[in-house]
């Protein structure tokens, strides 16, 4: 889709972009001075200064068609297009700013100054290729080569639906304030989660414990194309989603990990509609999308490169693994060390926010590992890493 330049920061370019136009379009001046050729200043110096005639004014946005000849120059200001004829730009300092004759007193900048056109891109090469993430600097080049309107991957629409009669939201926060419910920690959580994916996050709501109200939520999911909800999936009395969902077409591809926080968690299609089932409690959610829903956001996006790296630690105090499971550890890093090290946030039980709130990574705990010594090195997943790769480094 194309959108307007100003809405396309962060966006991934659908379209590889080549130069329309030589950039810079024509010569121009890199300072403020006189446009000349660099032949007529030869000796020039204080003590023998060479005497030019100042034949016009050239400043940005503003161009001098007539060319530059012998013993005459203009008076230039930084980024003017450079006459025709000129091949230097004698920077001011080095003259008395004459306004009808100027004298030169000095032949340093003969041929210099002087931006040729396509200095930074020839008429037809690449600006830009076809993936790339657009940042401040992209759209800057987008807007010099004219280009409005880019064509980006569309921002994924994605459906975030909770479920439980023991949630409240933000709506309803005096069930919270007396105890009768708990707060939906997961909707906002997931809302930011996806926008900082880069996608487009939808509310879906909380839905009660029955097949009747899933059924209603669900169908507000019709525009999306992912599906989120958490809870719901285990094998409970009153855990409905999964059974709700194959009446609506459900082909599951997994149900549970091998992971710890976030076993729980399930994977399939709806139809034509991706889903994954997160567990309920809030950490648990979290790491989950980080593992599973955010490469999944980013890969929709155009990104080549959805995963976040694996970034090795040091370990700084004892750490219990085990049960056959992979553990993703909330730790803080010290990056005052030669490699960084890693401390537990505290408690890890997946009720445990202030957990998450403390955390600067998920450390990578191996299934097999019941133990990791204090010095031992593991891999971790750094919040807010910019570096990415293309396959799951765990």
């Amino acid at each position: 889709m194309r959108i307007p330049l100003d809405d396309a920061l962060d966006s991934i370019l659908f379209e590889q972009i080549n130069a329309p136009f030589p950039l810079p379009p024509w010569p121009n001046a890199a300072m403020d001075g006189y446009a000349l050729r660099g032949d007529d200043i030869a000796g020039a110096s204080a003590d023998a200064p060479v005497r030019l005639t100042v034949v016009g004014t050239v400043a940005a946005g503003q161009h001098r068609d007539e060319p530059i000849g012998a013993g005459q120059c203009v008076r230039i200001f930084t980024g003017a297009p450079v006459p025709p004829g000129a091949d230097s730009v004698v920077r001011q300092e080095d003259t008395d700013l004459g306004e009808a004759v100027v004298a030169m007193r000095n032949d340093r900048d003969a041929g210099c100054n002087v931006r040729p056109a396509g200095g930074d891109l020839a008429a037809g090469a690449l600006a830009l290729a076809a993936g790339t993430q657009l940042g401040p600097a992209e759209l800057a080049l987008l807007a010099a080569l004219a280009v409005a309107q880019p064509m980006v991957y569309r921002r994924p629409r994605v459906g975030i639906l909770a479920g439980g009669d023991e949630l409240a939201d933000l709506e309803h926060p005096d069930d919270v304030l007396v105890g009768r419910r708990v707060g939906n920690a997961n909707g906002p959580a997931l809302r930011a989660l996806v926008r900082r994916a880069g996608g487009e996050p939808v509310d879906l709501g909380v839905a009660r414990d029955t097949p009747a109200s899933l059924h209603q939520h669900l169908d507000r999911a019709v525009d999306c194309d992912l599906l989120l909800t958490t809870g719901g999936i285990s094998v409970g009395a009153h855990d409905h989603l999964r059974r709700v969902l194959s009446e609506r077409g459900l082909q599951e591809r997994f149900w549970r990990l091998r992971i710890r926080p976030g076993g729980p968690v399930a994977y399939g299609w709806v139809g034509e509609l991706p889903w994954i089932g997160l567990p309920g409690n809030p950490v648990s959610t979290m790491v989950t999308f980080e593992l599973l829903a955010r490469p999944a956001i980013r890969r929709m996006m155009g990104h080549a490169l959805p995963f976040r790296r694996v970034t090795r630690v040091e370990v700084a105090e004892p750490i219990r693994g085990g049960h056959g499971l992979t553990h993703f550890v909330r730790v803080t890093l010290d990056c005052t060390a030669p490699v960084p090290l890693a401390r537990l946030t505290g408690g890890q039980s997946s009720n445990l926010l202030t957990s998450m709130t403390r955390a600067d990574a998920l450390l990578i705990v191996p299934e097999g590992r019941d133990e990791v010594a204090p010095g031992e090195q593991l891999g971790a997943l750094v919040q807010d890493d910019p570096v990415h790769q293309g396959e799951p480094g765990f």
